[in-house]
């Protein structure tokens, strides 16, 4: 058991897939982020109640060696496949949605957990800390094993921290520790032989199939032993060596006739395999201690000393270095239609806008996205702004911050002066919203876009009052939400790497997946038209505002060109939640919870009212006559 006040040190990727493993979250609709930031907090609270302090290390960018290429491939491709067959079947298969470690970010930022985003693997890093603070490290990578951890490794399998023990005025995890020196003694080999048995097993830097060098280590597997002949074969075989190189040299004898090359290059790498497993000084212990960023190795000569806090600090997303370093983009796998195009086709132009700030004109880069169920490299061009060649990357967080700004909205399509109605924290999904109304393809549903911005505008109050979704899984909603979603996270990074010049959302807050499903569902096909709300004025407000930006944007060319694929005007909130059910007299107390938070969070007493039901007709007119139309907006808002 964790049993006393210590430091923790916490690696993330893995920490993620548990919690929301155990936790029975939706996977297939999109993403439960409030729950999932419910999740992280209540883990958080536990870790500290045990008196833990947790130090979390995120991923960085792609390996610049690229010796993992192989690895990352494979799983990207089972990936897709299991995204696949969620899709179908609706089973869980352990897909992260998209936006999962962007709000796990912003959580934790938030609980002021102390968080560090290496510039490239963590592996290393996180061991040579722990060595260092001896500290243990939470984990589930199996390289841990290997690594020599005084304090050892607290396997996440069996860390039960939602199982906690309370003796008096303490509280425990029940856990598991592992340490490598009980390993040994219990296999009876020498503690340096360790990186020797990951590099003959095969780890990122050793293939033995690839190098038609494999031995079958079961035939040294005791008779009669458990179901892991190959590791345990192997690890008896090891105990009649004292050092790694004398295994290596044995080893080769095993894989058959070689020719001298074969030989050779299967002793490299063995070799790097195993230098795998040295641990160097930590690089994270000055950040954590006194805030300092570690420099950057000369793997990533070139990149701006600025990015050094920012991306320590992970406020800047780790694919800059991959775009930086590589020209590679990677992307999420999420549960989508695969028979159609990917999703983050919608998003390209933002992510070309921000390649064009990194690379400069006239470069490509490699996007790893998938046609179909195949992966696939494919060649994006960069691309600029009117503005955005006014900026240089060296002195980028040193710029205007209206040229940043200015840059920003140009990449989205939206001019600054329709944002003054919403609220700040706000303005950035809004104008992700317009984008995918006019790049979203096939053009984004009434009812989808309905949806979201109840989402936005009252999602807190819609949470809890939906039943979670029985019908099936509406691959076509999925594929329009998974764009909307695809750029948003492409805007995030944008705005990111311009230094904010709009407010970063609250992620958590703004879009719950089954929440939009199920509003996209009731009207589409139960044509409800009960009022969903009682009075709340904040609400309407807030969604008038947002609403009011979108009809100012055109729609789509291809919704334009005959009457039956003319886009039809939202209508007020009010039509629109009549088609919703009523919330129960119980539910007015988390109505109003949700009412206040809006008031405060977004300042809605300092918006003007916004006219908003405009006809197609209005719209066309207007241009005709400015000043009349101005006149009409206004005695609009008057009556407002």
């Amino acid at each position: 058991m964790c049993e006393k006040s210590f430091r923790i040190a916490v690696f993330n990727v893995f920490l993620v897939f548990p919690v929301i493993d155990c936790s029975g979250l939706d996977q297939n609709h999109g993403g439960e982020y409030a729950a999932f930031a419910a999740l992280i907090e209540r883990f958080v609270k536990v870790l500290r109640d045990c008196q833990i302090t947790p130090y979390i290390v995120l991923d960085g960018g792609l390996d610049i060696s690229e010796k993992k290429n192989e690895t990352v491939k494979k799983r990207a491709m089972g990936h897709i496949k299991q995204a696949n067959q969620a899709a179908q079947g609706g089973q869980r298969k352990d897909i992260l949605p998209m936006l999962v470690k962007l709000v796990l970010r912003q959580t934790l930022r938030r609980l002021d957990v102390q968080v560090a985003q290496c510039y490239g693997e963590t592996d290393l890093e996180i061991a040579a800390l722990a060595r260092e603070w001896q500290c243990p490290v939470l984990s589930g990578d199996s390289d841990f094993y290997i690594y020599d951890l005084p304090v050892g490794l607290l396997p996440l399998s069996d860390f039960q921290w939602e199982a906690v023990e309370r003796r008096g005025s303490n509280s425990y995890i029940p856990c598991k520790s592992y340490y490598t020196s009980s390993f040994c003694i219990y296999f009876k080999i020498q503690r340096l032989l360790l990186p020797a048995f990951a590099a003959l097993a095969g780890n990122d830097c050793v293939k033995p199939h690839r190098l038609q060098a494999g031995v079958s280590w079961n035939q040294f597997a005791p008779a009669g032993g458990r179901n892991t002949g190959h590791m345990e074969g192997l690890l008896c075989w090891l105990k009649n060596f004292q050092k790694p190189q004398e295994a290596f040299k044995a080893a080769l004898g095993l894989m058959g006739e070689l020719s001298a090359n074969k030989k050779a290059e299967v002793m490299k790498g063995l070799n790097l395999g195993m230098e795998e497993y040295q641990l160097p000084p930590s690089a994270l212990k000055k950040f954590f201690t006194h805030g300092i960023a570690p420099p950057f190795s000369t793997e990533v000569a070139g990149v701006p000393d600025w990015f050094r806090l920012p991306l320590i600090q992970a406020r800047l997303p780790p694919v800059i270095l991959d775009v930086l370093l590589l020209q590679r983009m990677r992307f999420t796998v999420f549960v989508d239609l695969y028979a159609a195009p990917s999703a983050h086709l919608t998003a390209r132009p933002l992510r070309q806008v921000m390649y064009g700030l990194l690379l400069g004109e006239g470069r490509e880069v490699m996007e790893r996205d998938r046609e179909g169920l195949q992966l696939r490299l494919i060649p994006v061009k960069t691309a600029s702004t009117a503005s955005s060649l006014q900026l240089s990357l060296q002195t980028l967080d040193k710029a205007d911050a209206s040229l940043r700004l200015k840059v920003l909205l140009e990449a989205l399509g939206v001019p600054e002066a329709y944002l003054a109605p919403v609220p700040p924290p706000l303005r950035l999904p809004v104008c992700v919203t317009c984008f995918w109304l006019q790049r979203a393809q096939p053009p984004a549903d009434e009812e989808v876009l309905k949806a979201l911005l109840l989402g936005l505008s009252s999602g807190d109050a819609f949470r809890g009052a939906l039943p979670p979704p029985r019908q099936k899984l509406d691959m076509q909603v999925s594929h329009s939400l998974n764009q909307w979603q695809s750029c948003l996270k492409s805007s995030l990074q944008l705005n990111l790497l311009l230094g904010l010049p709009l407010p970063e959302p609250p992620l958590s807050r703004l879009f719950e997946g089954t929440l939009v499903h199920q509003l996209v569902h009731r009207m589409r096909y139960r044509g409800e038209k009960r009022p969903f709300l009682k009075e709340n004025p904040c609400s309407v407000r807030l969604f008038e505002a947002i609403q009011a930006v979108v009809h100012q944007i055109p729609p789509q060319e291809s919704h334009r060109t005959g009457e039956d694929r003319q886009r039809q005007p939202l209508d007020d909130l009010t039509s629109t939640l009549q088609q919703l059910f009523p919330l129960e007299e119980e539910e007015e107390e988390e109505e109003a919870s949700s009412s206040r938070w809006v008031q405060e969070n977004l300042r809605l007493s300092e918006l003007p009212s916004v006219k908003t039901r405009f006809t197609v007709k209005h719209r066309k007119n207007r241009s005709k006559n400015p000043e009349l139309a101005r006149k009409v907006e206004r005695r609009g808002r008057d009556l407002l």
